[in-house]
């Protein structure tokens, strides 16, 4: 007989969408989990590329734990709207956070990849009274301009063309992170991308968003003002590094620390710049840890 718990049912998420001032629609999903009255309310906000999509199965995890778990969809990424204009700065990118944190209607603890932790940064501020926290996962004010210039060559070379199908996609992916186990399936790949009208598959975002104006933000004034917000960034912070990544190396996590000494760090064995892709377990436990830690040194 098997004296085994039963497994917890995660909770499904409701489909919502957030009009920003711009006109931009975020496609978002919100899971409300058991018992929240003294839970936080946490915003996962994916990387440059990707979709919200790529937590894994962390939201379900926190949304079990008992909190409101919101994730979406960045600008010109899967089902949110393309910019009608074309702008994909890190400011638009920031503005849209806002929104996001707004909708929520309580200060957030915004947890972001990449160029949605940059999102976060941007949007802390402008308006720091909408966050509780802020969860960096590889991604500093400056990043190592090599593993910048690995990630869009990557993003770049297929860009026009696509793929003719899931497996070839798969191995443009398998090249690109060597360190991973390739999965058995693309059924997961196929959330990322689109089919067009030529039958072929492209990443699921507009190209505009690796346009010369796009990358024209990250300038050395662009990264002097991320450099400024994290002098000014007083709410409580957690660095999460993949050990093997290229984009945050020891420099960029030392620079990092100096600027906001308060900030805790973790760093993840075994996984590159998309640590909640390559250690989920370990990535969401992290945050688990990080969230508690919020709860306990909140004042009563």
């Amino acid at each position: 007989m098997n004296n085994q718990p039963p497994a917890a049912i995660s909770p499904q998420p409701d489909s919502l969408s957030i009009r920003t001032p711009s006109g931009v629609t975020i496609s978002a999903r919100s899971w409300t989990g058991e018992g929240r009255e003294d839970r936080s309310t946490i915003v996962l906000a994916h990387g440059g590329g990707q979709t919200h999509h790529s937590w894994g199965g962390t939201a379900a995890t926190l949304a079990r734990a008992g909190h409101r778990v919101v994730t979406f969809d960045l600008r010109g990424h899967g089902e949110s709207t393309w910019a009608a204009d074309g702008d994909y700065s890190h400011a638009a990118f920031g503005q849209d956070a806002i929104a996001v944190a707004q909708w929520c209607g309580e200060p957030v603890i915004w947890i972001g990849a990449s160029l949605g932790g940059i999102s976060g940064l941007v949007a802390i501020d402008t308006r720091p009274e909408l966050f509780a926290a802020l969860v960096l996962v590889d991604i500093t004010h400056r990043p190592s301009s090599s593993g910048v210039d690995r990630i869009l060559s990557f993003m770049k070379a297929d860009l026009e063309h696509g793929f003719a199908t899931l497996e070839e996609a798969a191995d443009a992916v398998a090249a690109y992170q060597p360190h991973r186990q390739r999965p058995p399936s693309t059924a997961g790949l196929a959330k990322n991308l689109r089919r067009g009208e030529d039958e072929r598959w492209r990443w699921h975002w507009d190209p505009a968003f690796l346009s010369d104006r796009s990358e024209g933000t990250t300038t050395d004034d662009h990264w002097a003002g991320l450099h400024r917000a994290c002098q000014r960034l007083e709410r409580p912070t957690l660095l999460i590094r993949g050990r093997l990544s290229d984009l945050v190396t020891d420099s960029e996590v030392a620079a990092f620390r100096e600027l906001v000494p308060h900030a805790s760090f973790v760093d993840v064995a075994d996984a590159a710049h998309m640590i909640a892709g390559d250690r989920n377990d370990v990535f969401t436990s992290a945050v688990e840890d990080f969230v508690a830690e919020l709860g306990r040194s909140a004042p009563n």
